[in-house]
C-alpha cells in the first residue's frame, strides 16, 4: 500500500500514522511518501520515518520530495492536512471585519475560523488548495481514497467527494475535552469504556443522542444537569432548543449559529502547532534520526512524541478500506447515504462510521425534529460554501442568503463584505 501525505499538519500527525500503520496495523512492505518543499525538514522527516521503518522490521520504504507528482504518483490514499496560511490569514480578516467608529465592533463577531463570514473565506482560501490538489490527483491517483484532515471539516470534504474521491474526514473529536464523552463519562464516575453512547450531527455540530451504562440510561441525568446549567449556558440553551446536548467543543457549534450574548468567538485560535511545540517536535525526530528509534534515547523522544498525537486515528480508518475490513470508527466525516434519515442523503454529517468488509452500513439514527430542521439549514449553507470554492458564484450569494450564523444582519451589506474581502484575498482566491 502507498500512503501519500500532503499538508503542512502531516508532521505533527506522523507519529501517531506511522505507528498504526507499522505497529497496530501491520503493513508489510508499506511506502509512505510525504510532500515537504523545505530541505531542512525534508532532512529531519527522511531521517525519523527510515528509522521507524527499521525499527518496525516489515520492510517498506519512506519518501520525503517537494514534487507533489512524485508524491502522489500511484498512491492507494491521500492523507490531506492542509490549509491556506490560515493565521495570517485569518488575523489580517479580523482586522478588516473591525469597525473604525469608536465603541462599534464592527463585524468582529464574523471573524471565525469554520463559521459565518471568515468561515466563508476560510473555506474559499482552503478550497483553492484542495481544487489544486485534486488536479494532480485525477492524473496521478484518480482511484485513491482520501482521509481529509483539512478544516472546515465538512466542507474540505465535500469538494472532494463533489471531485469525485472516496473521501471520509476525521476533525477534532467529541469524545475529549470539557463536553467531550470522556468529561460526561466522569461525571457519571464512570470510563468513557464503560458507557455505550450515541454521538451524531454535523462536523464539528454533533450531539448526544444516547447514553447506556448496561441497561442503566444516563442521557436523562445528563439532561438534567445541562437544564441547571452545570454543563454551561450554551448548552442549557440548546437543550431547550433542541431536546439535546452538544458533545465536544461547544464554541465549535456556536460558531455555525447567529450571535450569541455569550458567546465570544476566539480572538486568538490556534492554527497547528505553535513555534515551541515545532522546535520541541523537531528536537525528539531528530534525536530519532540520529540515534535510532530502539536506543534509549530514542525510544524515549518516540514516547514522547506519542504522548502529543492527537486522539483521532485516521491511519486505522484507511487500513481498514484499503484492506476491506470490519471496523468501528468513531466520529467520521462522510456523505449521510441513509445514516441519519431526517438530513437530505448528500448531507455531509459526522457520526460513528461502522465498516463490514470495506462498506459502509447505516446505523438509521434519529434526531429530536428541532434539532434536524437547524442541521438542515447548516449543512445546506457548507454545500453552497463548497460549491463556491469550486467556483460557483451562485452557491456563493446563496451561502450569504441562507446561512444561520448572518441571523439578524442586513445580508445585502454582508455579501459586500464577503466581495470586499474575497478581493482583499485575491492572490488566493479565483472565484
Amino acid at each position: 500500500m502507498k500512503t501519500a501525505m500532503i499538508g503542512q499538519d502531516i508532521p505533527t500527525l506522523l507519529p501517531g500514522l506511522l505507528t498504526d500503520l507499522l505497529y497496530t496495523g501491520r503493513e508489510k512492505n508499506a511506502r509512505v511518501a510525504i510532500e515537504e518543499s523545505n530541505p531542512a525538514m525534508q532532512d529531519v522527516l527522511r531521517g525519523y520515518g527510515q528509522a521507524f521503518f527499521e525499527a518496525a522490521g516489515l520492510g517498506g520504504e519512506i519518501l520525503v520530495s517537494g514534487s507533489r507528482d512524485e508524491v502522489l504518483d500511484g498512491a492507494d490514499v491521500v492523507f490531506y492536512a492542509g490549509d491556506c496560511q490560515p493565521a495570517s490569514r485569518f488575523f489580517q480578516d479580523r482586522t478588516a471585519l473591525e469597525s473604525d467608529q469608536e465603541g462599534d465592533p464592527g463585524l468582529t463577531d464574523q471573524a471565525r475560523v469554520n463559521g459565518g463570514i471568515e468561515g466563508l473565506l476560510h473555506t474559499l482560501r482552503a478550497g483553492s488548495e484542495v481544487m489544486k490538489l485534486c488536479d494532480s490527483m485525477d492524473s496521478r491517483c484518480p482511484q485513491a481514497i482520501v482521509i481529509n484532515l483539512g478544516q472546515p471539516m465538512a466542507r474540505m470534504t465535500e469538494i472532494f467527494v463533489r471531485r469525485g474521491y472516496r473521501c471520509f474526514g476525521m476533525g477534532r473529536t467529541p469524545l475529549r475535552g470539557a463536553n467531550g464523552l470522556d468529561s460526561y463519562a466522569k461525571r457519571m464516575g464512570l470510563k468513557p469504556d464503560q458507557v455505550d453512547a450515541v454521538i451524531a450531527g454535523l462536523p464539528g455540530f454533533a450531539f448526544l443522542l444516547d447514553m447506556k451504562e448496561g441497561r442503566m440510561d444516563l442521557l436523562d441525568r445528563l439532561k438534567r444537569a445541562a437544564k441547571k446549567g452545570e454543563l454551561g449556558s450554551l448548552s442549557k440553551r440548546w437543550l431547550g432548543w433542541w431536546d439535546a446536548v452538544p458533545v465536544g467543543d461547544v464554541t465549535d457549534h456556536a460558531e455555525f449559529l447567529a450571535a450569541q450574548e455569550d458567546y465570544i468567538p476566539d480572538e486568538r485560535p490556534e492554527f497547528g502547532e505553535s513555534v515551541e511545540k515545532r522546535k520541541e517536535r523537531i528536537l525528539y525526530m531528530n534525536t530519532i534520526r540520529e540515534q535510532g528509534a530502539v536506543s534509549r534515547e530514542g525510544a524515549m523522544a518516540m514516547m514522547l512524541l506519542l504522548s502529543k498525537v492527537p486522539p483521532i486515528r485516521p491511519m486505522r480508518l484507511a487500513l481498514a478500506l484499503v484492506r476491506g475490513e470490519n471496523a468501528d470508527v468513531p466520529a467520521v466525516t462522510r456523505r449521510n447515504g441513509k445514516e441519519l434519515p431526517q438530513l437530505p442523503e448528500t448531507a455531509m454529517i459526522e457520526s460513528d462510521l461502522t465498516l463490514v468488509r470495506g462498506q459502509e452500513e447505516s446505523h438509521g439514527i434519529r434526531l429530536p425534529d428541532a434539532l434536524a430542521e437547524i442541521m438542515r439549514e447548516i449543512d445546506e449553507t457548507n454545500r453552497y460554501a463548497a460549491a463556491a470554492a469550486m467556483g460557483d458564484r451562485e452557491a456563493l450569494r446563496l451561502c450569504v442568503e441562507t446561512d444561520p450564523a448572518l441571523g439578524g444582519l442586513d445580508r445585502l451589506y454582508c455579501m459586500d463584505v464577503v466581495e470586499a474581502l474575497i478581493e482583499l484575498h485575491r492572490d488566493v482566491i479565483g472565484i
